[in-house]
């Protein structure tokens, strides 16, 4: 940081959702470096260098890119984070992992780099947009049942953030119990045959970029017997609206969990 900065100018995002903040605060000019997997917005795959993936980093590069501020996540980022600290550098490990640990996010990185007005009122407006799906939520008759799928092999659910959202916009998450737990291996599903115990009215897959296979799910035993899988409601919803924890996933990603809602209510 220069001598005359009072907040940080050279800033390197570990995370996508960080640089789509930035972006959405109309602070891209700070930006020095991103993650490889930045696809929101655009054109920052364009205008920044990709110094990272997600739980590895070209540390050298971004050392020589003299940030003063690294922005990173979880515990997943936890070794890059204490690389970067031991070479000098400035680092914040955010750990948001609720659609209110989002919003927390946003008006924090709002005020690192003195811009907390404008990061309150996207904030704002976020929980706003959530608040409208929710009062829409409301007026559904019966609340589907939904199962959303983070990985095929093994089983993984139940991302905090995720059903929350499934929540808001009128489902019910089938298996709420794992939503507390923030590690993947804490989140695997040991038994297949639980899921169509519990009966998702809607399947909703991610699988972490890679490219969903619907057709996978009938040859599970006793999966074709489910009220999704009868009803031709599974659907994927691409990784980059609803993975990253940030806000793609409080506008594009709960809007098209809130649409396949209301497609299996029969409403538009």
């Amino acid at each position: 940081m220069s001598a005359t900065s009072t907040y940080p100018e050279r800033i390197v995002c570990l995370t996508e959702e960080t640089t789509e903040t930035l972006y959405l605060l109309g602070e891209e000019r700070r930006i020095v470096g991103i993650s490889g997997f930045t696809v929101r917005p655009p054109r920052a795959r364009r205008e920044k260098p990709k110094v990272s993936a997600f739980t590895s980093a070209r540390t050298e590069r971004i050392i020589g890119l003299k940030p003063d501020l690294v922005l990173s996540f979880s515990d997943l980022q936890a070794d890059i984070a204490a690389e970067l600290a031991r070479a000098g550098l400035e680092v914040h490990v955010f750990n948001h992992r609720s659609v209110a640990d989002i919003l927390r996010m946003i008006r924090t990185l709002g005020g690192m780099i003195g811009c907390e007005a404008r990061a309150v009122a996207l904030a704002d407006r976020l929980e706003g947009g959530l608040g409208e799906i929710r009062a829409r939520a409301a007026q559904l008759s019966r609340r589907p049942r939904v199962y959303f799928e983070e990985w095929d092999d093994p089983l993984i659910s139940g991302i905090r953030w995720v059903s929350e959202l499934i929540g808001i916009a009128g489902g019910e998450d089938c298996f709420p119990e794992l939503a507390a737990q923030s590690l993947g291996r804490n989140r695997i599903i040991a038994d297949p045959a639980e899921v169509p115990r519990r009966a998702p009215d809607i399947v909703l897959a991610s699988w972490c970029g890679k490219k969903f296979r619907p057709e996978r799910l009938r040859t599970r035993a006793g999966w074709d017997t489910m009220p999704a899988v009868r009803g031709g409601h599974v659907h994927e919803i691409k990784s980059s609206i609803i993975l990253q924890p940030g806000p793609a996933a409080l506008t594009d990603g709960v809007h098209a969990i809130e649409t396949l809602i209301r497609q299996w209510a029969g409403l538009r």
